[in-house]
């Protein structure tokens, strides 16, 4: 079993048998928080708790004591061009932050719905924040230990953070870039079946139909217990070298706006893997008019 010390960064994780260090690296196991963990240090003075939600009403019918709201629509918002789901200019980031009580040393543990709480960890992630996790499960796995919950609007933090976004391009990848590395990264496309080949009609027309030729499909909710737990380290890092995925080599996710592949780029991180996110995904590579593969 691996373990987090919330208050640094020391960890401490299980190989499965018969694997070297070199063949099959530890997961980075603080970017994933249990409920256990998280109850153990929920008064730690440099925690800041973030129920990711839209609306607030969510937040205000439960959520963890202390925890504050971040709304998702700041932390994502909608792009030129049809595109969803980008990163908003780092003013505006700064300031919501800010007002979230976020500090470059504070450790951020992130919340809410899966998708929405793996995009805000993208967001945070690569914008440089360094202290910043999930838990594992959500507010259900926390209800399921029998932990109390609160409710009510979200409290204001005692002093505004501090942090200050800056965006790390190397987390990025972009359609020529993806297209001039198409043989040294593992690109995996998280949608469903009738996304990836296609036979959806691109979503009614809503983009190309079918995928970007030479990506493997692995959905985001293969990665995940019927809990809604994260599966163990050794059966992600399974999944993800079926898929192509392999220690050293660029794994870049997408999906259909970058949504859905936050969940497969905080798996990656999880795992060490160099994970790179195509944040304007298949529309994006529609509006530029790249060709697209139906069936598999």
């Amino acid at each position: 079993m691996s373990r987090l010390i919330l208050t640094g960064m020391v960890v401490v994780a299980s190989i499965s048998c018969g694997a070297t260090a070199a063949q099959q690296p530890p997961a980075a196991s603080n970017l994933l928080v249990s409920a256990t963990e998280l109850a153990a240090h929920l008064k730690d003075s440099d925690l800041v708790l973030l129920h990711v939600a839209d609306p607030a009403t969510v937040f205000e019918q439960a959520h963890i004591p202390g925890a504050r709201f971040l709304s998702y629509g700041e932390v994502a918002v909608d792009g030129p061009d049809e595109l969803g789901a980008e990163l908003p200019p780092m003013d505006e980031l700064k300031r919501v932050l800010a007002h979230a009580g976020v500090s470059d040393d504070s450790r951020v543990v992130l919340y809410g719905n899966t998708v929405l709480a793996a995009r805000a960890f993208f967001t945070l992630d690569v914008t440089g924040h360094r202290r910043v996790a999930v838990l594992d499960g959500g507010l259900p796995a926390w209800q399921a230990e029998g932990r109390p919950v609160a409710t009510g609007p979200s409290p204001s933090p005692a002093a505004k953070g501090t942090f200050v976004p800056r965006v790390n391009q190397t987390r990025l990848a972009a359609a020529e870039w993806i297209r001039g590395h198409a043989a040294a990264i593992a690109l995996v496309d998280v949608r469903p079946d009738a996304e990836y080949t296609g036979s959806d009609g691109g979503m009614g027309g809503v983009h190309a139909p079918g995928h970007i030729d030479g990506a493997r499909q692995l959905t985001w909710n293969a990665l995940m217990a019927p809990d809604g737990r994260f599966l163990p380290p050794a059966q992600l890092r399974e999944k993800l070298s079926a898929a192509g995925a392999a220690p050293g080599k660029p794994v870049v996710v997408y999906c259909m706006v970058g949504m859905r592949a936050s969940v497969m780029y905080l798996v990656a991180r999880h795992l060490g893997l160099d994970a790179k996110l195509y944040d304007g995904s298949i529309v994006d590579w529609t509006l530029r008019k790249l060709p697209t593969k139906t069936g598999r």
